[in-house]
């Protein structure tokens, strides 16, 4: 059912954890599964310099938000605001189409998060 890169990400998740004074916080869920994602960003000069995650829920939603968090290192905001949840999908290996709604989740995280780091940093 799922590939082996989504297996990966779900038995060794990378960038987990609440992180301590981020510079913005995504909070995301998904009341029809239960799925609940939390999107910690540390921002220096435009540049996502570390990423956290911390996520409720199944094996895709968790791979998602691990695949997620390494596709933002490093790169500029308006880089991280291009990344999608087809992107997200692909470099998993593919997810079951029952399951896609946990990478527009990751991608809805990203969002969230830039978008309190902007409203803090005015």
């Amino acid at each position: 059912m799922y590939s082996k890169e989504v297996m990966d990400h779900f038995r060794h998740p990378r960038n987990v954890g609440k992180m301590e004074n981020p510079d913005g916080v995504g909070k995301v869920g998904d009341p029809q599964c239960g799925d609940e994602m939390i999107i910690y960003i540390k921002v220096e000069n435009n540049i996502i310099k570390d990423v956290s995650f911390e996520t409720y829920g199944c094996a895709a939603a968790i791979s998602s938000s691990s695949m997620t968090t390494e596709m933002m290192k490093g790169k500029t905001i308006e880089e991280v605001l291009q990344i999608t949840n087809k992107q997200v999908a692909d470099n998993l290996g593919g997810l079951p189409a029952n399951k896609i709604h946990c990478s527009v989740l990751a991608e809805d995280g990203i969002r969230a998060a830039i978008d309190d780091y902007r409203k803090k940093s005015k």
